[in-house]
C-alpha cells in the first residue's frame, strides 16, 4: 500500500448538535497539516467541512476544494484554499476526489456523507481500490452503522471474499497514526490492519 500523502475528508455541511464534532474537525485538520498530508474535500466553508479545511490552512497545509457549480453559493465556496476545482455535477466531484486521494476519512455527517463513505467501501469491496477508509466515530457516532454492517453479515449479505475494509478511529487524533501505519505496512499486513474494527 502506498504512503498516504493526500487525504479526502467526507463530513457534514452542518455542525451537528454535539460540540465534539466541531472539535474533531479542528483536530483532524491540524493533524493533517502537521503530518504534511494534503486535504481534498468538498470545497465549502460551512459546517464541519469548512472547519477541517480552515484548520489545515491555519496549520500551513495544502487544501484542494472540489465543488459542483450549483453548490458554490449554497455551500459558500471557501476562497482561501490552495486549489479550487469547479465541476459540473456530483459524479465528477466524487470521481476527482477519488483520483486525487490516497485515503478517505469520514467525520460525522448526514446522508451525503454516508453516501460518499458507502461508495468508497463498495469500490474497495469490489476490488477497485485498496486505499484506507477511516470512520471517525466521535462519541460513537458511527456505532449504529457498524451495527448495521454486522446485521448484514449475520444475514449473509456481507460474506467471505466480499468483506468490508475500514478502520475505526474513536478520536480524530487517532487518524494520522492509523494512516501512517497503513502506508508503512506490506500489502498483506495492511489488509489485516484496515479490516480491524472497534
Amino acid at each position: 500500500m502506498a504512503l498516504v500523502r493526500t487525504v479526502c475528508v467526507y463530513c457534514g455541511s452542518g455542525f451537528g448538535r454535539n460540540p465534539a464534532f466541531r472539535e474533531a474537525a479542528e483536530t483532524l485538520g491540524a493533524a493533517l497539516a502537521r503530518a504534511g498530508m494534503a486535504l481534498v474535500y468538498g470545497g465549502g466553508d460551512v459546517g464541519l467541512m469548512g472547519t477541517v479545511a480552515r484548520a489545515v490552512l491555519e496549520g500551513g497545509g495544502h487544501v484542494t476544494g472540489i465543488i459542483p457549480d450549483f453548490l458554490q453559493a449554497r455551500e459558500n465556496m471557501l476562497e482561501a484554499v490552495n486549489e479550487t476545482i469547479v465541476v459540473p455535477d456530483m459524479h465528477t466531484r466524487k470521481r476527482l476526489m477519488f483520483e486525487r486521494s490516497d485515503a478517505f476519512v469520514t467525520l460525522p455527517g448526514g446522508i451525503g456523507t454516508l453516501e460518499e463513505l458507502v461508495e468508497q467501501l463498495t469500490w474497495a469491496q469490489l476490488g477497485r481500490h485498496r486505499k484506507p477508509v477511516v470512520l471517525v466515530s466521535v462519541d460513537g457516532f458511527w456505532t449504529p452503522l457498524l451495527g448495521l454492517f454486522d446485521h448484514m453479515r449475520s444475514h449473509g449479505f456481507i460474506r467471505e471474499g466480499l468483506d468490508l475494509s475500514y478502520l475505526v478511529a474513536p478520536e480524530a487524533a487517532d487518524v494520522v497514526p492509523l494512516l501512517q501505519a497503513a502506508g508503512r505496512e506490506p500489502d498483506q499486513r495492511a489488509e489485516e490492519l484496515i479490516t480491524k474494527r472497534m
